[in-house]
């Protein structure tokens, strides 16, 4: 690959902003804030103040999308490849306590009618000796008692 000192001006016009942002961070292998990555490019392009300041939002965006690139801490930028990313995963000791708590509750919580499902499928068919005891009582014979 070409140093960016090598490229023609006509190579220059031809790479996008990525392409440059990512020949600088190789060539000068450290990590750069936005605004001074930018600057380098608009040098190198040979744009204006204007064009700095009228694209720098453009250029943010191209960075964030961009897969080559990371943003790091403090606002700087670099290759991905220069940095391995780290998983890091914290215990939650409150959530533990709360599924403790919650287990607990659960193993001496008795269910209440509400809670339990009946399959009708399943209720046994002892509807005549349930019905053995049962009076009925006419209205009248209510009054009467």
């Amino acid at each position: 690959m070409k140093k960016i000192k090598e490229l023609s001006k006509e190579e220059i016009e031809l790479l996008s902003y990525a392409d440059l942002a990512y020949m600088i961070l190789e060539e000068t292998k450290k990590k750069m804030k936005i605004n001074d990555l930018f600057q380098q490019i608009c040098d190198i392009k040979e744009l204006s103040e204007d064009d700095f300041v009228n694209q720098i939002g453009d250029f943010f965006e191209i960075l964030t999308t961009d897969k080559k690139f990371t943003m790091l801490e403090n606002g700087f930028w670099d290759l991905k490849s220069r940095h391995s990313e780290k998983l890091i995963v914290e215990e939650d000791d409150e959530f533990e306590e709360d599924v403790e708590e919650t287990k607990e509750e659960d193993e001496t919580e008795e269910p209440s009618i509400d809670d339990t499902y009946y399959d009708e499928d399943d209720v046994d068919d002892d509807t005549e000796s349930d019905l053995k005891d049962l009076v009925i009582i006419d209205e009248e014979e209510e009054d009467s008692m």
